[in-house]
């Protein structure tokens, strides 16, 4: 059950498509929208100026994916689309660090919508997309739809498994929360043992399956990082489920190859859980 769900509001190509699915939730769930504005601004007037400008960096200096009036513009979106849905609506405008906002925030919502690809395509100037996205790992925002820039309805997931228990928790994470309870499910894993394949693959069917699920297995050996898009792809799913461990992404100071691959490549969401 969902009653909270939280929509970050970054002003980018991502955040009308945050938005309609953050409603399109919520009134089929009878949850109410947060919606969180993520532009610090008070960072923006510390921002160095850009060489060739001669003046400190204003807003009008930003691309507008960056800027207070796409942001603005952003908030006006959503309380509309919550007025005309019939959904709950609040706001809460980031006073200082955006991103400390958008935590806090998140440990009171059931689920959180946002566009991760736009870390990695708009971020500040002088910005590592990497440190956010492992900001937000470690904080523990989750679990957390990342929206693409298309959207479309949700008929087919494809869930990525391996087995551990980062997976099996975005496996359960998911199912149990039932946001597309009509949905078909594939469970994918890509464990390069047949034997281990189908004993991981035949308990995760029967646990969808008890679940009310109509769901379908596959091995698919071989690298993830490679061959998960493609599979969905082929498969033509509405979106990919993962999980990543915050531990092993704080160890290596770096985010996990297959889901920053993902991320940066995916035509298709991702719900991501731990």
């Amino acid at each position: 059950m969902i009653k909270r769900i939280l929509v970050g509001l970054a002003g980018t190509a991502f955040t009308p498509i945050a938005i309609q699915r953050a409603v399109a939730l919520a009134k089929a769930h009878g949850a109410e929208v947060t919606g969180v504005t993520v532009l610090d601004s008070q960072r923006l007037r510390r921002l160095p100026a850009p060489a060739g400008i001669g003046h400190p960096l204003q807003p009008s200096d930003l691309p507008i994916p960056l800027s207070p009036d796409s942001i603005e513009e952003a908030t006006q979106r959503l309380e509309k689309a919550c007025k005309e849905a019939g959904v709950k609506c609040r706001l809460l405008r980031e006073s200082g660090d955006a991103f400390t906002t958008f935590i806090d925030a998140a440990r009171y919502h059931d689920l959180i919508v946002f566009g991760l690809g736009s870390l990695l395509k708009y971020a500040f100037p002088g910005d590592n997309p990497n440190d956010q996205l492992i900001r937000l790992i470690d904080a523990g925002v989750r679990p957390l739809i990342a929206v693409a820039e298309e959207f479309r309805p949700i008929s087919r997931v494809l869930i990525a498994y391996s087995g551990s228990m980062e997976s099996a928790k975005a496996m359960k994470r998911f199912v149990q929360m039932r946001l597309w309870p009509d949905a078909e499910l594939k469970v994918m894993t890509f464990n390069p043992s047949y034997e281990r394949a189908y004993e991981l693959l035949s308990a995760a069917e029967e646990y969808c399956r008890v679940h009310g699920f109509k769901v379908c297995h596959q091995s698919n050996p071989g690298d993830p990082k490679v061959l998960l898009l493609p599979a969905a792809t082929l498969w033509q799913a509405d979106m990919i489920v993962m999980g990543n461990s915050a531990r092993s992404v704080l160890m290596r100071q770096v985010l996990g190859d297959t889901l920053r691959t993902t991320l940066t490549e995916t035509k298709v969401p991702l719900f991501l859980a731990q």
